[in-house]
């Protein structure tokens, strides 16, 4: 009874390892982005084609041939399939965009919640599930600021007046 109990581990560890073999050169490890930050992906060949599944989690831009950048615009998890010429798969990767709290603050005032970034002077951010009215004047401020810069931006070549 024990030597087939053992040989049957000994299939079962095979047939892993073959799997894994066979496997590993598409599967990766998580890749674990920050909400609203990008993380470099290198694949160890060109890609021709790059496939998101939830486009509104995150986010990826081709680089070159076998570097992506991946924008988490959302908390949550999804995956990317890097493609290539021939519709081979380079890699299937996971991608989980989670909130970077190293330098966060969240203030609560019975279930409302407001969050500022402090780096190092605590500033409100636009943050999914922040109080509606707190979430709705940071999002209009920072509008208004990219607004203004890209107004600025287009106004001229940069240079002041010289008053």
């Amino acid at each position: 009874m024990r030597a087939i109990s053992r040989l049957a581990s000994s299939v079962h560890a095979l047939a892993l390892t073959a799997g894994i073999s066979v496997c590993g050169s598409a599967m990766a490890a998580d890749l674990v982005v920050r909400y609203d930050q990008s993380q470099l992906l290198r694949l160890p060949r060109p890609a021709a084609e790059v496939i998101i599944g939830n486009p509104s989690i995150a986010d990826v831009s081709l680089q070159g041939g076998n570097l992506i950048v991946v924008t988490g615009k959302t908390f949550g998890i999804t995956n990317i399939i890097a493609l290539d010429a021939d519709r081979n798969i380079i890699q299937d990767q996971r991608v989980m965009v989670e909130r970077d709290d190293r330098r966060v603050v969240n203030l609560h005032k019975g279930s409302n919640r407001f969050t500022y970034a402090c780096t190092p002077n605590c500033e409100p951010t636009l943050t999914i599930g922040d109080d509606k009215a707190f979430f709705d004047s940071v999002q209009s401020h920072n509008a208004a600021k990219t607004k203004f810069s890209s107004d600025s931006a287009t106004s001229g070549s940069g240079q002041g007046t010289g008053n």
